[in-house]
């Protein structure tokens, strides 16, 4: 247990890095869609993507799983507590998310990604929303149901503002 502040501290820091690969791929993914007509831009784009996804991302990912996992190993009894088990349930989702920005980064590479830029641009907001549910549950070590509507909703209407046409 004297090691675990530590770890505690470089799950955070390892955290705050898969985060940055969270948010700023799609962006990145935006505008490889949007400059699509332009092969350099494009190609630039895709080294750019793949450099992120892989040097950043993948190893952050990583570290924060494992460092995670170290501490549920050094304390078992927080495997008690119901905030934990939602922290966890929105993990497998940011999981989910993440590798399906592998996906999309492959399909921008070969050219067979039928997405729009507003797509990515709503699918921009899912990592913000589901890493402020993360953080609320680790830092007041309860969940509360009110809380988790206000989010989707939030997501929805942020989704629903992007996607609109404008006139």
């Amino acid at each position: 247990m004297e090691y675990y502040i530590y770890i505690k501290s470089f799950h955070v820091i390892a955290f705050m890095s898969w985060m940055a690969m969270l948010f700023y791929l799609p962006r990145l993914f935006v505008y490889h869609v949007e400059h699509g007509d332009k092969k350099e831009f494009r190609d630039v784009a895709a080294i750019q993507e793949e450099k992120l996804y892989k040097f950043i991302g993948l190893p952050a990912f990583w570290a924060t799983l494992l460092s995670g996992t170290a501490m549920l190993v050094l304390d078992p009894a927080l495997l008690k507590d119901g905030w934990l088990h939602v922290k966890l349930l929105v993990l497998l989702f940011l999981i989910a998310y993440s590798f399906s920005l592998g996906y999309y980064k492959n399909q921008l590479k070969n050219g067979t990604c039928k997405r729009s830029g507003k797509f990515f641009r709503a699918y921009n907001e899912a990592p913000t929303l589901l890493s402020i549910v993360i953080i609320v549950c680790a830092v007041t070590k309860e969940f509360h149901p009110y809380f988790a509507i206000f989010m989707v909703a939030l997501f929805a209407f942020i989704c629903f503002m992007i996607m609109r046409k404008k006139r």
